[in-house]
């Protein structure tokens, strides 16, 4: 364990926080749509269906998918024959380690060699169509060494491309015409030559797997319903692969594909795949010949938000127990889909349900009550699923900071605080901070005339940066915020917006570059010269807002906000060693690869590298980009 991670301090959190995975509970209102889809496949009787579930990143699209499975198991009549065999596939999960296209394909195999030695059919057929598998993915390895060699280019780890293909004949899964073609191609690779064709065609072999497939479940006895999920995460190459795997399987008898994704991400990704493609209409019909039936995420308007928000907090509850929390979750599900009619579903609609309910409990359900408009309208979350239970968490450990550190702070004042923390653009945040340091009692007072003008129903006059829809609407919720001390709420959310003190106030200069370092990160190198000649206390807030802004960073390959982060750190010695900390605090399960050649020129890069060499958290292809970069001797010293 590193110095660091020893110097840690460990709080005890007592809030719970939410998981930000799928579940197969409606929490959302999405279970008419999920059985719809349901429907779909069952009606279909084993003959080929795709539905695509569309919509942006976090909207639920996973949960949708669990819902449709549930709906599945849940609809079959006890007298349908038709058995399903289900594959869930992240092809988020298996970029950087393996091709998405041979992964998916693998993992549909294997489920069916599963399913075959269950019921004790279709053996003999599943082995045939997991050879020509084999044989897609031995060709794949094949082809790319030797073309590597023809155009001069060193074919790294060919030598463990070989021992896969001497471990498969020893394993007896590919036969002696396909090893021949292999290893045809394989002698020429290291002649530098490529022969015109392997022996056994690319086409023939296609058209066999997807006799062999369909041969496979008929002889099982099964329809095959493929789930993908996470597509939206993927990099355009791994998306593209996925989905031409899709193509391969699509449209034979006894399947079923529900495919999720971010139609604006495919669109992005077939243009760079096809090299800048701009017919937007030939760039649809890439996705759309591949989806029979289309199915939009429904949007959360402010009932279906008010009635998740409020779902969150039961589940989360310590004082209810499950059969209580689950005719909650029922009458509020069925309040939801009966809205259209004018039903409610809000604070007493809960109560009404269950009238014994406990005081902390209830006191959450009045805060979900009062955010929900701003969270369904407020720009930066939209009545996103996924950025609603992401502002539920931060919630919930601002708490347990406080109680942890004896700061005595209302759950509501520090969730309207939070709120307009995450939606309005950081000066303005970093101002009301300023303001309220400098008044001796950490009051807001300026806050009070533009709150009046709110409550009275006028329009009051906010200076430039505040005078937004989203700030009128937030000056109206309870609490009114000009006659609380907040110091303790900015206390305690000081990781994610330092305070600006009367001895660290920013310069003009300095808080027009913060800004531009805000909007902008990656022209950051451009305003080096400027950030240098600032003083080193304003330096060092400006770094701790970058820091700020890319604490919230999940996966740490090349985001944007380290382009500023690295501008600062090339400045003064001591800003690099701060980065390098920042870095290794980072959860180690984060980091990508490609972050290794970012900073590996950098003199405080080895500091880094050595706390990630000795991680069990880190992953094995960051280790041997490090381990590769040591042995070329590019890592500063």
């Amino acid at each position: 364990m590193s110095r660091l991670s020893e110097q840690r301090t460990r709080i005890e959190v007592h809030e719970a926080v939410w998981s930000d995975s799928e579940t197969d509970r409606d929490l959302l209102n999405f279970q008419g749509v999920a059985d719809t889809v349901a429907e779909f496949i069952l009606q279909a009787h084993g003959a080929p269906i795709s539905v695509g579930v569309s919509g942006a990143w976090g909207v639920g699209k996973s949960t949708m998918i669990q819902l449709t499975r549930a709906a599945l198991d849940e609809k079959r009549p006890a007298d349908d024959p038709t058995e399903f065999v289900f594959v869930e596939f992240n092809a988020w999960l298996y970029q950087g380690y393996d091709d998405a296209r041979a992964a998916l394909l693998d993992v549909i195999a294997a489920k069916l060699e599963a399913a075959a030695e269950e019921r004790k059919s279709g053996t003999d057929k599943v082995k045939d169509f997991m050879r020509r598998v084999r044989w897609l993915r031995l060709a794949k390895l094949a082809a790319l060494p030797a073309a590597a060699l023809a155009l001069g280019i060193p074919p790294m780890g060919l030598g463990g491309e070989i021992a896969d293909v001497v471990r498969d004949v020893r394993d007896g899964t590919a036969d002696g015409e396909q090893i021949e073609g292999v290893g045809g191609a394989l002698a020429a690779a290291g002649a530098g030559l490529l022969k015109p064709a392997l022996a056994t065609s690319p086409p023939k072999e296609i058209q066999a797997l997807r006799d062999s497939f369909e041969e496979a479940l008929e002889a099982i006895g099964v329809t095959l319903v493929v789930l993908i999920d996470d597509l939206d995460r993927c990099l355009p190459e791994t998306a593209i692969s996925t989905l031409e795997a899709i193509r391969l399987l699509l449209f034979l008898q006894n399947t079923a594909f529900v495919i999720a994704a971010d139609d604006e991400m495919i669109k992005r990704a077939v243009k760079k795949h096809f090299g800048g493609l701009d017919d937007d209409e030939l760039v649809t019909n890439y996705f759309d010949k591949l989806i029979q039936v289309p199915i939009k995420v429904p949007a959360l308007g402010i009932q279906e938000v008010r009635a998740y928000m409020m779902m969150l907090f039961i589940d989360n509850s310590t004082d209810l127990d499950t059969a209580r929390k689950d005719v909650l979750r029922t009458a509020i599900a069925a309040g939801l889909r009966k809205s259209w009619t004018g039903v409610r579903v809000d604070y007493a609609f809960v109560t009404q349900v269950d009238d014994l309910l406990p005081a902390a409990l209830l006191t959450r359900l009045e805060t979900a009550q009062r955010l929900a408009p701003l969270m369904t309208g407020a720009t930066h979350i939209v009545g996103n699923p996924r950025l609603i239970k992401r502002f539920l968490n931060a919630l919930s450990i601002r708490m347990s900071i406080a109680r942890a550190q004896g700061v005595d702070v209302d759950e509501a004042v520090l969730a309207k605080l939070l709120l307009f923390e995450r939606v309005v653009e950081p000066t303005v945040f970093v101002e009301l901070a300023t303001k309220v340091n400098e008044e001796a009692e950490g009051r807001p007072v300026f806050l009070g005339l533009w709150e009046a003008a709110v409550n009275s129903g006028a329009e009051p006059e906010l200076p430039k940066g505040w005078d937004t829809e989203f700030v009128r609407d937030w000056l109206g919720l309870e609490p009114q915020l000009a006659s609380i001390d907040l110091r303790g709420a900015l206390y305690v959310g000081r990781e994610q917006a330092p305070l600006v003190t009367g001895s660290d106030k920013l310069s003009a200069a300095a808080a027009e570059l913060l800004t531009a370092l805000t909007e902008h990160p990656r022209e950051s190198v451009r305003l080096k010269d400027r950030l240098a000649d600032l003083p080193a206390t304003e330096q060092g807030f400006v770094l701790d807002r970058m820091f700020a802004i890319a604490r919230p960073v999940q996966s740490w390959g090349t985001p944007e906000i380290l382009e500023a982060c690295l501008t600062m750190a090339s400045i003064d010695a001591a800003w690099g060693q701060k980065l390098a900390r920042f870095l290794i605090e980072r959860p180690h399960s984060q980091i990508s690869a490609s972050l290794v050649p970012k900073i590996a020129g950098h003199e405080w890069s080895s500091m880094v590298f050595d706390t990630w060499k000795d991680s069990e958290d880190i992953k094995a292809p960051v280790k041997r980009a490090i381990a590769e970069r040591s042995s070329i001797g590019n890592i500063a010293k």
